[in-house]
């Protein structure tokens, strides 16, 4: 298999998976808990963004924000739960969620800055996520699927915030 080379904030991480034809267990749930902790770091970033947002158009955006936070946590949750399948345990631990997180918690001020940060945030997402497929190929097609759907909300996450920056 390739080498992944994930975008974080300011550094491109090279993450290897075996070249053995199988998936390798360890190697995927490091992979997993990279996304669940960016997952959670947008999470906290939406949810912040939610409860700060305001202004006159801040209705329609808040209600995005708020089925973002719900979306995004149940990516979260899947991401545990297929950790544990694979015999891993999720590392949820406060102190490394951003040290792990493909993403920053960027907080902004205007409601442009928080839709730009939570853009942003999912185009990283969404290329990672297809990194993280590419790499596992047919090798792990549980994990796939659960990949690939994600990605398929992520998609939908970017395409509605960036209609909101056109509006």
């Amino acid at each position: 298999m390739q080498s992944l080379s994930f975008i974080r904030r300011d550094e491109i991480e090279g993450v290897a998976m075996p070249s053995e034809g199988k998936a390798n267990a360890g190697t995927v749930i490091r992979l997993l808990d990279e996304a669940l902790a960016t997952e959670i770091v947008c999470v906290l970033r939406y949810k912040r963004h939610y409860f700060m947002a305001s202004g006159i158009n801040s209705r329609s955006v808040k209600a995005k924000f708020l089925q973002h936070v719900t979306e995004e946590q149940a990516h979260a949750d899947q991401l545990a739960e297929r950790i544990l399948q694979l015999g891993g345990k999720p590392d949820l631990s406060p102190e490394r969620l951003l040290n792990r997180s493909h993403s920053e918690y960027v907080e902004g001020d205007s409601l442009v800055e928080m839709i730009t940060a939570d853009l942003v945030a999912e185009r990283i997402a969404i290329e990672n996520y297809h990194k993280m497929i590419a790499s596992i190929g047919t090798d792990d097609q549980t994990t796939r699927q659960v990949l690939e759907k994600i990605l398929a909300q992520e998609k939908a996450h970017a395409e509605s915030l960036a209609s909101l920056l056109r509006s």
